[in-house]
């Protein structure tokens, strides 16, 4: 699979089968996301491997608690199909992960003196290299972004200095769905990109539409 089919067949996993990830297989897509680009070189991840059940449980109760919260944003029929959506594999998964941003690390660091976010964005493009690895290994991850951090922190006993950037389900899928969730269920459709798309300033659109250039690639999705 190359890096075009990784990125249009990734999907965000949330049904696995309970085969065990092999450890050879788990060291190369976190080999993949620790060769993800970062500012300055400052390379502010870790890695949590999470096996133990009793700490998934944990972790599982607040994102139950989260998701309570969260369902209270809506009413009639999205109530009714955010109910039906399956949100996490916490359990299920046979390795739960969570990467996180040392916010200290590598003291003043090169390029991050005028937005010190960089290193969360930089944490950000581990997760992306994982997730594409992990898609052509024929892997599925999902992201559980209905927790609370302040409680993770408590449970994986995070520095002060530490935080959770992404909590992820990663394990053999059933099936990788053809289309987002969301999108299925018709949540969210995706958003053509002539639409987001602008040229000089904000807004403005190009004098030739992106898709008349855009080749896709030509495997089936």
């Amino acid at each position: 699979m190359d890096v075009y089919e990784a990125i249009f067949k990734r999907r965000d996993v949330r049904r696995f089968r309970p085969d065990p990830l092999p450890d050879e297989l788990l060291w190369r897509v976190l080999d993949a996301a620790h060769h993800a680009g970062s500012v300055g070189f400052m390379q502010p991840w870790n890695f949590i491997v999470v096996r133990d059940a009793g700490i998934r449980q944990r972790i599982k109760a607040v994102f139950e608690r989260e998701n309570t919260r969260a369902m209270e944003n809506y009413s009639g029929e999205r109530r009714r199909i955010y109910e039906t959506l399956k949100l996490e594999g916490i359990l299920e998964s046979p390795i739960n992960l969570c990467i996180t941003c040392n916010r200290e690390r590598g003291g003043h660091v090169l390029g991050r003196n005028s937005i010190v976010d960089t290193d969360l964005f930089s944490t950000c493009c581990a997760v992306q290299n994982l997730w594409l690895a992990a898609r052509g290994e024929g892997v599925g991850v999902g992201w559980v972004s209905i927790i609370n951090n302040v409680a993770l922190s408590a449970i994986l006993e995070l520095p002060a200095s530490v935080v959770p950037v992404a909590y992820l389900c990663v394990g053999y899928p059933e099936r990788f769905p053809d289309e987002p969730m969301l999108q299925t269920v018709g949540w969210q459709e995706r958003i053509a990109l002539d639409e987001l798309v602008f040229e000089d300033r904000y807004g403005q659109r190009p004098l030739k539409k992106v898709s008349d250039d855009c080749e896709r690639p030509s495997f089936e999705r």
